[in-house]
């Protein structure tokens, strides 16, 4: 169906419905769903059946917008607000965006304002024509959140042309004809690092994934250059999740000719947003050109659509996706696509994590229909295995106890998105029970990280967001100490015994060398890793036992820093899964895919996985190299 011939089917079905045609005052595009502006606040307040019957007959989804001439003036709604809502939920903004007729609450507790089953929300709708829309108040301050809400409430206009515009991309009337799919692995293929990969059937191309190789120079971007890919043709970007190696090269795209839509869930776009502006620092700092800038980084913001998990979207006239959780950092998602009418289904899982953390709940293996399944073998290798997470915790609380009883300081290298929360999480639980005492420096963009994880309690482990729900909000403990200035990281060197939890993971730039340094030399001191290191990290390099190690000086000379402390590694905390996991997710998987491709991960770990998969459960494996496509229907 064309794109004005499906406007016009609803306009015709609003009119022959007696309750729309009083009350629908007209109908447009945002993004993947309809909109009907309305001039009657009861079918505004009730969403009404008959709006649910509509979406029903035309297999849409449909908002309901106020019409213009239904807004009360700003003062007088914002003084209408205060009064129906009690001053518990803790009101810290009112905010309106007369685009969409929309009014944004930020509180401190949001179901106060919402009600019991939204009815504070459709008594507001009544009293001042706007459509309320509740965020939660940061329990952390956060620039970058703040950034993010002003800029997008003050460009909302434009956003509002943008989602317009991919409506219509999306509901257009199909330009091909055929049943095949295929996929291109265009990165991260017999590797880590630069995910990429192109689904293409007759009507669309799909990218998943547009990452880069941080510990590389001659393989940090996916190849774009593939003759299949043309950026103007692109109907979507779907991100699994916001580690650089998954988002880096994202906004690269809307440099050289990208306008179409990113869809994420909603920390994915908050936590890429963070990873993107550090990356473009410390570019800057060692003097790299870095592939895009800040102007394509606000293009991203403008551009993503954020979905929930388990929310049905259409993304293209043959494609519909739907997000669920990954269980390896916050927001992190396996992505289901669907093609065509029963066609073909396909479970991309991004970066997975098979198993019950401090966070997260482990990833979903639920899902109406799989027929292929692309999924990740970082830790696919037969020698690939992990230490029970029970047992990790127990030996690095250990290692703690050991160091600081020694008179030295741990220092962990993190990444600033899930493995520092992770740990926190964990030395925060030992302090409660009296088994851990001393502080926690977080040094990075830990702290900026943190505060997204608490505004999102709903992407976390149940007895996580109890907590928080609880106002013993576990992110917030004392023993937390923000490092806010580089002048204070020599006070923490000379200090008492600690914790350093520093950024990068797998030290290739950031705070965390400085601390190395001077940390190195002294036996008493340990170094922990907890993450996975890269080939060609500094990281790897000192896992090998490099007791001599190369690092740029201020005045940018090479010196050698003398490595006599402690070093460690406790693969347990990963937020990969590892090689028994990996199996039995696909072991649980329901239903069974016949097809399985492996990528994610260093050669031989994913033709390892292939096979031991293919052995398993007799269905298709691959484990293709980068630049080969693969006909899946």
């Amino acid at each position: 169906m064309a794109t004005e011939d499906l406007l016009q089917q609803v306009k015709e079905l609003v009119k022959q419905d007696p309750v729309l045609s009083e009350s629908v005052s007209g109908v447009d595009f945002e993004g993947p769903k309809l909109v009907l502006y309305c001039k009657n606040l009861n079918l505004l307040a009730e969403g009404g059946e008959a709006v649910k019957e509509l979406a029903r007959k035309l297999h849409k989804r449909f908002m309901l917008r106020p019409d213009p001439q239904l807004l009360m003036e700003e003062g007088e709604a914002e003084k209408r607000i205060r009064e129906l809502i009690p001053p518990e939920a803790g009101i810290t903004a009112i905010l309106f965006d007369r685009t969409t007729g929309e009014v944004v609450v930020e509180a401190q507790k949001p179901g106060m304002v919402i009600g019991k089953d939204g009815s504070t929300l459709r008594m507001l709708m009544r009293e001042i024509g706007w459509a309320p829309r509740v965020v939660r108040t940061p329990p952390i301050r956060s620039d970058l959140i703040q950034g993010i809400r002003l800029s997008l409430l003050q460009n909302s206009g434009r956003k509002l042309e943008t989602l317009q515009a991919i409506g219509r991309r999306i509901h257009r009337y199909p330009r091909a004809r055929g049943d095949w799919l295929r996929v291109s692995l265009l990165g991260g293929a017999r590797e880590v690092g630069r995910s990429c990969l192109l689904l293409q059937t007759p009507e669309s191309k799909v990218m998943l994934d547009c990452g880069v190789n941080v510990a590389s120079e001659d393989r940090a971007y996916p190849h774009l250059e593939a003759p299949e890919l043309r950026l103007a043709e692109l109907d979507a970007v779907i991100i699994s999740h916001a580690h650089l190696d998954h988002v880096g090269f994202l906004p690269y795209l809307y440099r050289y000719g990208y306008e179409g839509p990113v869809y994420c869930t909603p920390p994915t776009r908050d936590l890429a947003v963070l990873l993107l502006q550090d990356y473009l620092e410390v570019g800057e700092r060692e003097d790299k050109n870095a592939p895009f800038t800040q102007k394509e980084v606000r293009a991203f913001v403008q551009h993503c659509i954020t979905l929930e998990w388990g929310e049905i979207t259409d993304i293209s006239p043959d494609l519909k996706i739907a997000l669920y959780n990954a269980g390896h950092i916050l927001g992190s998602s396996v992505v289901h696509l669907h093609f065509g009418e029963g066609l073909h289904n396909v479970v991309y899982t991004g970066d997975i994590k098979f198993d019950r953390t401090k966070l997260f709940l482990p990833a979903v293996t639920s899902f109406p229909r799989v027929e292929t399944l692309i999924m990740e073998s970082t830790y696919g290798g037969p020698d690939s295995i992990q230490l029970p997470r029970p047992e990790a915790e127990e030996r690095f609380l250990q290692l703690v106890r050991e160091t600081m009883e020694g008179g030295g300081k741990v220092l962990v290298p993190v990444f600033a998105v899930g493995r520092s929360q992770e740990i926190m999480m964990l030395l925060e639980e030992a302090h409660r029970r009296g088994e851990f005492e001393g502080e926690v420096y977080l040094d990075g963009m830990i702290w900026e990280a943190t505060a997204i994880h608490a505004l999102y309690p709903e992407y976390l482990s149940p007895s996580l967001r109890r907590l928080i729900f609880q106002d013993t909000n576990p992110f917030l403990s004392e023993i937390f100490i923000q490092v806010k200035k580089p002048e204070e990281r020599q006070e923490i060197v000379e200090g008492k015994p600690c914790v350093i939890l520093a950024t990068a993971g797998m030290m290739t730039g950031g705070p965390v060398l400085e601390y190395f340094k001077n940390l190195a030399p002294d036996p008493r001191n340990t170094l922990v890793f907890v993450g996975y290191q890269s080939e060609g990290s500094l990281g790897r390099r000192i896992q090998k036992g490099w007791r001599e190690v190369p690092l740029r000086g201020k005045d940018g000379r090479a010196e050698v820093v003398e490595v006599k402390m402690r070093v460690e590694t406790i693969d347990g905390f990963s937020g990969h899964s590892d090689r028994n996991q990996l199996l039995n997710y696909v072991r649980r998987l329901s239903p069974k895919p016949s097809r399985v491709v492996c990528c994610h991960g260093e050669e031989n770990r994913c033709l390892s996985l292939a096979s031991t998969l293919h052995k398993l459960f007799r269905v298709e494996t691959r484990a293709p190299p980068n630049l080969e496509a693969i006909r899946l229907r």
